[in-house]
């Protein structure tokens, strides 16, 4: 099937250890895998091992990660780019 797809796609496997920044440039750490609702497929949250020296305070946390609604994100490019506003109202 190639690399070729269609715009506004990309593959979960991409995604994996990919840099996630804040709006403002703070760096939240390095995703580690994507929450899905099994009956819907809807993209939930995304499961983020936090950068040194991040407070995790106010973040819902599973083990040693955190957790951030998945419509906190902005972008996708070369890292993730989180709506700062949004990274913890809804966590």
């Amino acid at each position: 099937m190639g690399e070729k797809m269609k715009e506004g796609r990309i593959f979960a496997q991409k995604l994996s250890y990919k840099e996630v920044l804040d709006s403002e440039g703070r760096e939240m750490g390095v995703l580690h895998n994507i929450v899905a609702d099994a009956e819907t497929g809807i993209l939930t949250r995304l499961v983020i091992e936090p950068a040194s020296g991040l407070d995790t305070s106010g973040f819902k946390k599973e083990n040693d990660y955190i957790l951030i609604p998945f419509d906190a994100v902005k972008s996708v490019r070369d890292v993730i780019i989180l709506d700062s506003e949004r990274v913890k109202t809804r966590a």
